[in-house]
């Protein structure tokens, strides 16, 4: 197998279009079933008041503290939901002390075991699919009683198939992953706030 990009381009401008049409290319390998159930697994959670937790690791925890702005912020303007959103990668100080004292595989885990509760969602985020402080974040989520949606990539990792919906895209670049995770997120947030809009006349009027 060869991986993007497997030979120099001469200019940034041809990388980009080469780049661009193997991001459409990712995009269309994510199953739309999935995110379907992904969309109503949130609007629920949201309509009974539960939390919606995400994590992640390095461009992934940047996902994941974005998903926290689109889902709370963004998907309640304008609309008749407050969605309650956190993000177990925000904190710095709560990171480096549980990897410190504890271990590094339980950064996330640790903090779902005093706040996650049944009814809540994890969304953990992983382009491998295979980190350990995901696959053990899902473990605590699933121990609690809670719902789990993973997005991953290349070859999706035991994380794929510990989730309860699997947003996976079938692509083997960071770069196309995590653009087409951060599209999931935008996507999710967005349908959010589009089925619950106070006004249906302000689609199309109002800036998310």
């Amino acid at each position: 197998m060869t991986y993007f990009p497997s030979e120099p381009f001469s200019d940034a401008g041809s990388y980009a279009l080469a780049y661009f049409a193997r991001l459409a290319g990712a995009a269309n390998t994510v199953n739309a079933a999935e995110v379907t159930r992904a969309g109503e697994l949130l609007s629920r959670t949201v309509h009974a008041g539960g939390r919606i937790y995400s994590c992640g690791n390095g461009g992934s925890a940047a996902i994941a503290n974005h998903l926290c702005c689109d889902c709370l912020k963004g998907a309640r303007t304008n609309s008749l939901i407050k969605p309650k959103v956190y993000s177990l990668a925000a904190t710095v100080e709560l990171l480096t002390a549980i990897a410190n004292d504890v271990g590094f595989e339980d950064i996330f885990a640790y903090q779902l075991a005093s706040l996650g509760a049944p009814g809540d969602v994890l969304i953990a985020i992983s382009a491998s699919g295979a980190s350990p402080n995901i696959i053990k974040a899902l473990s605590e989520a699933k121990a609690l009683g809670m719902s789990t949606i993973a997005m991953t990539g290349f070859g999706g990792g035991a994380a794929a198939g510990a989730a309860d919906i699997s947003l996976h895209v079938d692509a083997q670049n960071y770069g196309l992953v995590e653009d087409t995770h951060q599209s999931l997120m935008h996507i999710l947030a967005q349908f959010l706030r589009q089925a619950h809009i106070e006004d249906p006349g302000l689609l199309g009027r109002t800036k998310f």
